[in-house]
């Protein structure tokens, strides 16, 4: 008689954000066991593996596919397959699909295990000098239908607000934000780890400026006071 098959285990693995030396040991051993690693970027993905030895199967699984990726991923692992989860950067399911593919593998029983690493809105916060004991994290704002909605919502938190921004809206939102919140504390981080990594604080008027008048590269962490706040920068 055969005897059913053990389900695999799914990793979620927090990876580099920027500076590749920013990954733990566990992480490479996990990657370089593992049977399959999901990617969001293989591309990326591989860079990373390379720098470090590491050659595994990989397969793509972001927003536009996890629909028809979860199925594939709770399949192989119900058949006993290890599956290392990993985003561009930083720890999956932080803006990303992640998410989708932890819940299915919870709902058939199959063990999910986290490897902490990097993250880009802690890294920022920590060096914001803004409070870090009491903080929200909204990710990107919605990029029309409901982001006055949402600015309003978030106008009125007293602890520190994080949001994530693209290079091509950074101007448009912070103005935005300038227009519901007024002129708060706020520090903005760019590039965290890279060799271009900038982090710019002050009133939010006066970054406004700095920011609009240089060009805008690569993924934004937007950190704006709470209501009440005192200026600590």
């Amino acid at each position: 008689m055969t005897q059913p098959t053990s389900p695999g285990t799914l990793y979620i693995v927090a990876t580099p954000i920027g500076n590749l030396e920013d990954i733990t040991y566990r992480a490479l051993k996990v990657l370089a066991a593992v049977d399959l690693i999901a990617a969001e970027d293989t591309r990326k993905t591989r860079i990373l593996l390379d720098h470090y030895g590491i050659s595994k199967p990989m397969l793509s699984y972001f927003s536009y596919n996890e629909k028809q990726r979860t199925p594939q991923l709770v399949r192989l692992l119900s058949n006993g397959k290890s599956i290392a989860l990993v985003s561009d950067a930083g720890t999956p399911g932080i803006s990303d699909p992640a998410h989708t593919v932890v819940i299915a593998a919870l709902e058939h029983g199959i063990p999910v295990i986290p490897i902490p690493g990097p993250s880009a809105f802690i890294s920022a916060l920590i060096i914001s000098g803004l409070p870090t004991n009491s903080f929200v994290f909204e990710g990107f704002l919605p990029v029309k239908k409901g982001r006055a909605t949402k600015l309003a919502a978030l106008k009125e938190e007293t602890r520190t607000v994080i949001l994530y921004e693209s290079p091509h809206r950074i101007v448009k939102t912070l103005g935005q934000i300038l227009e519901v919140f007024g002129d708060r504390q706020v520090a903005i981080a760019r590039e965290l780890t890279k060799k271009f990594e900038e982090i710019v604080r002050g009133p939010l008027s006066s970054v406004v400026k700095e920011i609009g008048s240089k060009p805008t590269r690569g993924e934004y962490v937007l950190l704006i006071a709470g209501r009440g706040t005192e200026r600590l920068v």
